[in-house]
Protein backbone atom coordinates (compact mmCIF):
# COMPACT_ATOMS: atom_id res chain seq x y z
CA UNK A 1 0.00 0.00 0.00
CA UNK A 2 2.85 2.55 -0.98
CA UNK A 3 1.11 3.98 -3.48
CA UNK A 4 -2.43 4.62 -1.80
CA UNK A 5 -3.61 8.13 -0.84
CA UNK A 6 -6.13 8.55 2.61
CA UNK A 7 -8.71 9.98 1.60
CA UNK A 8 -10.39 9.91 5.19
CA UNK A 9 -9.78 8.84 8.42
CA UNK A 10 -11.57 9.25 11.77
CA UNK A 11 -7.98 8.89 13.64
CA UNK A 12 -6.85 11.26 15.24
CA UNK A 13 -3.62 10.68 15.61
CA UNK A 14 -3.04 9.86 11.75
CA UNK A 15 -0.32 12.23 10.01
CA UNK A 16 -0.06 12.69 6.21
CA UNK A 17 3.21 12.09 4.19
CA UNK A 18 2.30 14.04 1.11
CA UNK A 19 1.37 17.29 3.17
CA UNK A 20 1.17 20.29 1.19
CA UNK A 21 3.21 23.44 0.97
CA UNK A 22 0.20 25.29 0.98
CA UNK A 23 0.85 25.51 5.34
CA UNK A 24 4.05 27.17 4.73
CA UNK A 25 4.04 30.92 5.07
CA UNK A 26 6.99 32.31 4.73
CA UNK A 27 7.61 36.42 5.52
CA UNK A 28 7.31 38.40 1.81
CA UNK A 29 11.22 39.89 3.48
CA UNK A 30 12.55 36.46 3.36
CA UNK A 31 12.11 35.60 0.09
CA UNK A 32 14.65 35.61 -2.80
CA UNK A 33 13.31 37.19 -5.70
CA UNK A 34 15.11 37.93 -8.59
CA UNK A 35 14.46 39.71 -11.76
CA UNK A 36 15.21 38.40 -15.15
CA UNK A 37 14.47 39.02 -18.85
CA UNK A 38 14.05 36.37 -21.26
CA UNK A 39 13.32 36.87 -25.03
CA UNK A 40 10.66 34.59 -26.04
CA UNK A 41 9.25 33.41 -29.62
CA UNK A 42 9.20 36.52 -32.04
CA UNK A 43 11.68 37.87 -29.95
CA UNK A 44 9.70 39.86 -27.56
CA UNK A 45 11.15 40.62 -24.10
CA UNK A 46 9.45 39.16 -20.88
CA UNK A 47 10.75 40.61 -17.28
CA UNK A 48 9.86 37.18 -15.22
CA UNK A 49 9.72 36.86 -11.77
CA UNK A 50 11.53 33.77 -9.57
CA UNK A 51 11.46 33.00 -6.37
CA UNK A 52 8.35 33.81 -5.12
CA UNK A 53 7.08 31.24 -2.44
CA UNK A 54 3.28 31.67 -2.35
CA UNK A 55 0.48 29.70 -3.36
CA UNK A 56 -1.19 29.53 -7.11
CA UNK A 57 -3.76 32.56 -5.30
CA UNK A 58 -1.25 34.90 -4.23
CA UNK A 59 1.08 34.60 -7.43
CA UNK A 60 -2.30 35.51 -9.41
CA UNK A 61 -3.22 38.40 -6.95
CA UNK A 62 0.59 39.72 -7.63
CA UNK A 63 0.60 38.91 -11.17
CA UNK A 64 -2.96 41.16 -11.55
CA UNK A 65 -1.22 44.00 -9.50
CA UNK A 66 1.95 43.97 -11.54
CA UNK A 67 0.15 43.57 -14.73
CA UNK A 68 -2.46 46.77 -13.81
CA UNK A 69 1.04 49.02 -12.13
CA UNK A 70 2.92 48.13 -15.53
CA UNK A 71 -0.24 48.95 -18.27
CA UNK A 72 0.98 45.24 -20.00
CA UNK A 73 -0.64 41.78 -19.80
CA UNK A 74 1.49 38.87 -18.02
CA UNK A 75 0.35 35.31 -17.19
CA UNK A 76 1.60 32.70 -14.07
CA UNK A 77 3.23 29.66 -15.58
CA UNK A 78 5.30 26.93 -13.28
CA UNK A 79 5.60 29.58 -10.39
CA UNK A 80 6.70 32.23 -12.38
CA UNK A 81 5.31 35.54 -13.14
CA UNK A 82 6.01 36.29 -16.71
CA UNK A 83 5.66 40.37 -17.46
CA UNK A 84 5.35 41.29 -21.06
CA UNK A 85 8.56 43.61 -21.90
CA UNK A 86 11.29 45.16 -19.96
CA UNK A 87 9.37 46.77 -16.99
CA UNK A 88 12.06 45.35 -14.28
CA UNK A 89 12.72 48.65 -12.59
CA UNK A 90 8.28 49.33 -11.95
CA UNK A 91 8.32 45.67 -11.37
CA UNK A 92 11.04 45.76 -8.46
CA UNK A 93 9.88 49.11 -6.80
CA UNK A 94 5.98 47.89 -6.54
CA UNK A 95 7.40 44.30 -5.33
CA UNK A 96 9.20 46.37 -2.46
CA UNK A 97 7.12 48.30 -1.65
CA UNK A 98 4.99 45.23 -0.72
CA UNK A 99 7.91 44.00 1.65
CA UNK A 100 9.79 41.54 -0.74
CA UNK A 101 13.55 41.57 -1.07
CA UNK A 102 13.90 41.86 -4.91
CA UNK A 103 17.18 41.84 -7.05
CA UNK A 104 17.67 42.23 -10.88
CA UNK A 105 19.68 39.43 -11.99
CA UNK A 106 20.28 39.19 -15.80
CA UNK A 107 20.07 41.31 -19.02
Amino acid sequence: MTNSKLIYSTDQGVSLKNETKIGLIVDPSQQQVRLHLDRKGGGKIVSIVRGLQETVDVLMGIAKELKSGCGVGGSVKNGEILIQGNKREKIQKLLIKKGYSVKLSGG
